[in-house]
């Protein structure tokens, strides 16, 4: 969601709302296109970057795969809270 535009030297940036935690970020700090998807703050796209390796780890998820894919993304869309469903959790048995 955009809140307001600050004029750098010859250069608009948009200040966003981050969809998971709500905090407003400046869109010049991120650095990953994927973040943008989601209008995610630099923070919470880390964050899911580490998660999506145990999710993938703990699912033991084959990215070649079209339908693991699909299952890493909507884990995404779960832990960005656009899709309803149960968050993949870490095994306290797998180390």
């Amino acid at each position: 969601m955009t809140k307001d535009i600050s004029l750098g030297v010859g250069v608009a940036y948009m200040t966003k709302t981050c969809t998971k935690c709500k905090n407003s970020f400046d869109e010049k700090l991120v650095d990953d296109p994927g973040a943008q998807k989601y209008s995610s703050c630099p923070s919470c796209w880390n964050e899911w970057t580490t998660h999506a390796i145990m999710v993938i780890n703990e699912l033991r998820l084959d990215m070649s795969l079209p339908e693991h894919r699909k299952a890493l993304k909507k884990q995404e869309k779960i832990f960005f809270g656009l899709e309803q469903g149960e968050q993949i959790q870490k095994n306290p048995d797998n180390p």
